[in-house]
């Protein structure tokens, strides 16, 4: 396999996991900087240029609300669940839990 291969397949990984990991975080008020930094924090590297788009897409698909706040002297969008996104957030919760859990069991059987 090739470096370039395998990045495909790191990259289409990542993606699934990537809104798994922002609806999670959103759990909380956050604005895109301080998403950022918290998925950063938890080891989930993400650029700007991926994460604003995703957050505007799930923001459109009404799993976000968000409002305008005065911080630092400065105006900032911050993004939380809407009652649909938690609702989501639970079912995608176990859906990944499941998931991980019959690969990982595949990976112990299968990796020796």
């Amino acid at each position: 396999m090739t470096t370039s291969q395998f990045n495909k397949m790191r990259l289409e990984l990542r993606r699934g996991a990537l809104v798994l990991a922002v609806l999670s975080s959103l759990n909380t008020p956050h604005y895109g900087y301080s998403l950022r930094k918290q998925l950063q924090q938890a080891g989930i590297d993400v650029e700007e240029g991926t994460l604003y788009p995703l957050i505007r897409r799930l923001a459109d698909q009404q799993l976000l609300d968000s409002q305008w706040r005065h911080t630092e002297g400065r105006e900032r969008r911050y993004y939380q669940l809407s009652n649909d996104g938690k609702a989501l957030l639970e079912q995608l919760s176990t859906e990944w839990q499941g998931l991980t859990q019959s690969v990982n069991a595949l990976l112990a059987e299968n990796m020796q």
